[in-house]
Formats: structure tokens, C-alpha cells, sequence
């Protein structure tokens, strides 16, 4: 679970799914998500689906239609994560900061 909460999309994508307070197709946490690639979308789906912090419905229309929702360990997940993660974004320029002093010095 470290891994989840450490890989560079699955909180995001976990949180725009859970923001939506629907079931979302991958178009549209596409949209939300913006910079990820295709590729990389799947993959994050098919993780959180196998930690059980999404669910996927496929439903047997043409064309075929696919939605994602949060699921209540999810969304427990996200309300534990969410103040690090908040704290995390507050603090982001003392990071920035402190990485400028280090590779300033001269060793």
C-alpha cells in the first residue's frame, strides 16, 4: 500500500474519481487527470482496482462502456492520506527551498 500512496498518479486519480461523487468513464478522469498518458491511466485503474480502492463495471453495450468509482475503503484511504497530502502542497516551496541550499554548497 506504501506503493499506492508513493506512485506518482494513483492519489490523483483515486481523488478525481472520488471528487466526481459518481462512477466516471475513462474519458473523463482522463480529462481530469490531464497529463497522464493512456498507458500509464490503465495501469493506475488496474492497481487501484486490485488494492480494492476502485471498482470497474463493464457494461455489454456497443460501443462498450466502462465506469470506475471509489469504493468506501477508497475513499477511507483518501480522508487518512488527505492531510499529508495537503501539508505536502503547503510545504512544497520549503522542499524547493532546502534542495537549493544543498546543491548550492560547495562540498
Amino acid at each position: 500500500m506504501v506503493a499506492c500512496i508513493a506512485d506518482k498518479w494513483s492519489l490523483w486519480t483515486m481523488s478525481v474519481i472520488a471528487e466526481y461523487r459518481r462512477p466516471m468513464r475513462f474519458s473523463r478522469i482522463m480529462e481530469n487527470v490531464a497529463v497522464i498518458s493512456q498507458k500509464s491511466l490503465t495501469k493506475t485503474l488496474r492497481g487501484l482496482e486490485r488494492d480494492g480502492l476502485i471498482t470497474r463495471k463493464v457494461f455489454a453495450e456497443v460501443p462498450p462502456r466502462v465506469e470506475y468509482a471509489i469504493t468506501p475503503l477508497g475513499a477511507e484511504m483518501l480522508n487518512n492520506v488527505a492531510p499529508l497530502w495537503l501539508w505536502v502542497a503547503k510545504s512544497v516551496h520549503r522542499f524547493q527551498g532546502a534542495r537549493a541550499a544543498f546543491d548550492g554548497r560547495s562540498v
